[in-house]
């Protein structure tokens, strides 16, 4: 089993005040943090706009930068929204950062769930899963061919001839190419297409059990060039971590953090979403309970409860990769103990001790 942690750059709005410009110097000090660790994958989350979530308007620009700044972390995109992209730009941008980072790029993938981002970009936010479609046939050709000519509703793009795409990334034939899925039309485009999965935070255990057999079941219609991608049927699942001595000391410094994040996620623009992928017993939409979500969601605890949880979730999901994660609220130095923590204390008794965390 693989480790990343997610940053969506959301500002801690009492100690980086509007207009939050403090919250990259701090996101940035916990990924050199996280590669120091050995955590395997930094994921980097595309938002714009909101002074409540996000603060991420280019991943690319971001991914450059920490490949400076890192030696072995993967620098993951959770995700490029696409139909708020150029997926030619998107090609060539993965293939770029690769080379600039030694190899180091996976790439995510969504159609992006923030009715006011499409409104910003003047887009129509109720065809967003078209127009990934579209994209997603494009990006597909060049990562494979370095050539296509496709004419769509939404995106056109023709290269093609004396022409191809460039430059060519480091890891071969491309980099490992994930799909985000909150609804069985996306589960299954990222079975079919081949793609790794990526799955929310917001989502239950047993809703995950079902969704990723979804997946699987849509993984055998792959064709063989489907199958070439490097995270052809890796699961990847997003989950709010906190690991602290004991499960009272991990309610007590997280509690208020979480749920304080979890109300933004129960109006608003993100309504839609949030019944999408987060519906069943003791789940965010059932209630706001720190005590019901951690029968059904979240993974908290000390070492010992996380390690058991995360075993629960492999078994019922087979799971390949944990995309830790967690609100600004808990504080910088209290997050850090946990990573800390989940890197010492839970990484060496998943997996075998030569790829523990140094």
């Amino acid at each position: 089993m693989e480790f990343g942690i997610l940053f969506t750059s959301h500002p801690h709005r009492d100690r980086e005040p509007y207009p939050h410009q403090a919250v990259h110097a701090r996101v940035t000090d916990e990924i050199v943090t996280a590669d120091r660790l050995g955590f395997d994958y930094a994921w980097l989350a595309e938002h714009h706009f909101s002074t409540e979530y996000g603060i991420m308007p280019d991943v690319w620009v971001y991914a450059a930068h920490l490949a400076a700044l890192t030696k072995r972390i993967r620098l993951g995109m959770a995700v490029v929204t696409l139909p708020l992209a150029n997926p030619v730009r998107v090609v060539e941008n993965a293939n770029f950062v690769d080379i600039l980072s030694g190899g180091r790029v996976a790439l995510g993938l969504g159609s992006g769930y923030r009715k006011y981002e499409f409104d910003g970009f003047g887009l129509d936010f109720e065809v967003r899963r078209d127009m990934q479609d579209e994209a997603l046939a494009l990006m597909v050709d060049l990562f494979r061919t370095g050539k296509t000519s496709r004419r769509g509703k939404y995106f056109t793009a023709i290269v093609d001839g004396d022409y191809e795409l460039l430059p060519q990334p480091l890891q071969k034939p491309y980099p490992p190419l994930f799909l985000a899925g909150g609804t069985d039309r996306s589960i299954g485009a990222a079975g079919k297409l081949g793609f790794g999965l990526m799955l929310s935070t917001l989502t239950p255990f047993d809703t995950l059990a079902k969704q990723t057999a979804h997946y699987r079941a849509n993984l055998a219609e792959a064709s063989a060039d489907a199958r070439a991608n490097p995270a052809f049927g890796q699961i990847d699942i997003a989950r709010w971590v906190y690991v602290a001595e004991s499960d009272a000391q991990a309610k007590k410094d997280s509690e208020e953090g979480l749920l304080r994040h979890l109300r933004h996620f129960s109006g608003g623009h993100q309504s839609g979403y949030l019944g999408q992928v987060s519906q069943g017993k003791d789940s965010i939409s059932d209630a706001l309970d720190y005590d019901a979500l951690a029968r059904s969601t979240i993974i908290h605890g000390s070492p010992k409860t996380v390690i058991a949880r995360i075993e629960e979730l492999k078994a019922k999901t087979g799971l390949t990769s944990l995309m830790l994660h967690y609100p600004p609220w808990y504080g910088s130095e209290k997050a850090k103990t946990s990573l800390e923590l989940f890197a010492h204390e839970v990484i060496p008794r998943l997996r075998p001790p030569a790829k523990a965390a140094e």
